[in-house]
């Protein structure tokens, strides 16, 4: 019954699982260099596309299911920082440990709610097809962390 009391009565619908990934063109964070998702996003392989900021609590919180992650080999991280401060951004990143192969900047948010995110954090599971095969609203939590690497077998 206590359990219950914990959980949120919001439902979020999954309207973008199966749809292609969208195509748009940002500045990495660590070295600024401009980037197109389709180049990015071209190998054969799943990625996870996470949505974050230095300045979002559950984003802190979700972070050591992300680093557990990176070191599965199957899948490639990819984080989107939304509307941060860069150099707070870093810092949080050099804190905490970086669990992604690429950080974009997202300075404005036009790219995350292009993509369906009017919140974050939220992560995009992506084959090498670039559709979009889940989407988790909210902080990776270990259940989400059982979905994603039943994704991966």
């Amino acid at each position: 019954m206590f359990k219950a009391l914990n959980k949120s009565n919001t439902y979020v619908p999954d309207t973008i699982s199966g749809k292609k990934l969208l195509s748009f063109s940002s500045k990495k964070l660590l070295n600024n260099e401009q980037i197109n998702s389709d180049v990015l996003f071209n190998e054969n392989k799943i990625y996870l596309l996470n949505i974050w900021a230095s300045w979002c609590a559950p984003c802190r919180d979700e972070h050591n299911i992300l680093m557990q992650l990176s070191d599965n080999p199957s899948i490639e991280i990819i984080g989107l920082n939304y509307r941060d401060n860069l150099i707070n951004a870093k810092k949080f990143i050099n804190k905490l440990g970086n669990p992604y192969s690429e950080i974009l900047i997202d300075k404005d948010g036009t790219i995350s709610i292009a993509l369906g995110a009017y919140g974050i954090p939220v992560t995009y599971i992506i084959d090498k097809n670039q559709i979009i095969l889940k989407q988790f609203v909210g902080a990776l939590n270990d259940q989400s962390l059982k979905e994603i690497e039943s994704l991966l077998k």
